[in-house]
């Protein structure tokens, strides 16, 4: 059986605004708090918030770095969510969209329409635990352990679906950010902070899979030096 707090390995490392790590660390304290005393329901309600503020994340780095791809995703939307989506400045802001609508943005790194399906249960799950419809669901501490075993597997399984995009993140990053006269922050360490990481809301999931990258794929580059010391650089940071 997996550990609930293996989720915190998929969500951001650290985050751009204070507000936005106050709101994670108290939805999974209410997880916590909840699971403790046995109010399974409300646990799960606050377990299924941190599943898709991970999809939101996850998106978000679509958003970012493949955004025509996005655009053309968003075919039948009018116009109003359109310009919601594309001019978001946190992931966040898409809360405004339904949620088993939006985690079918899942397609754009691969995931078929089963997997969508398998990925949206967990919506269904908790509109039974949250609405007022006279039935307690998940009163058994073994059924939610299994419920969130099964989110866990989700997560898990659409983090490997997006190793290309985080890949994206990094080369990207190097490309635009080897030149520290020529970008947001002189010092290395702040541009990898609150650019590739910060910019990305890179998880340590994402940051152990760039560990792994590798930097000679890119040695046809015409500043490859650069990029590689920058590269290098990470590596010693993270």
């Amino acid at each position: 059986m997996a550990s609930a707090n293996d989720i915190l390995a998929y969500l951001p490392n650290s985050f751009k605004t204070r507000d936005e790590q106050d709101y994670i660390n108290f939805l999974w304290e209410s997880y916590e708090s909840n699971y403790n005393n046995g109010k399974y329901p409300f646990a799960f309600i606050a377990f299924h918030m941190l599943y898709m503020s991970f999809v939101y994340f996850e998106v978000w780095q679509i958003k970012e770095n493949r955004t025509e791809d996005f655009e053309k995703a968003m075919i039948g939307f009018n116009k109003d969510f359109e310009r919601l989506l594309m001019t978001a400045t946190t992931p966040f802001a898409f809360v405004e969209l339904g949620e088993s609508n939006f985690i079918r943005f899942l397609k754009l790194i691969g995931c078929d329409n089963s997997q969508i399906g398998n990925y949206t249960s967990s919506v269904k799950s908790r509109n039974d635990a949250a609405h007022s419809n006279g039935r307690i669901f998940f009163n058994d501490q073994s059924i939610i352990d299994r419920k969130v075993d099964e989110v866990l597997r989700f997560i898990d399984d659409i983090q490997t679906h997006s190793q290309p995009i985080i890949d994206e993140c990094l080369i990207v990053f190097l490309k635009d950010s080897f030149d520290p006269d020529d970008r947001e922050y002189i010092d290395d360490s702040d541009q990898l902070r609150e650019i590739l990481i910060h910019g990305n809301y890179l998880s340590q999931k994402d940051i152990e899979h760039l560990l792994t990258f590798d930097i000679t794929q890119l040695s046809a580059e015409t500043n490859y030096t650069e990029m590689e010391t920058l590269f290098n650089a990470f590596k010693t940071e993270y």
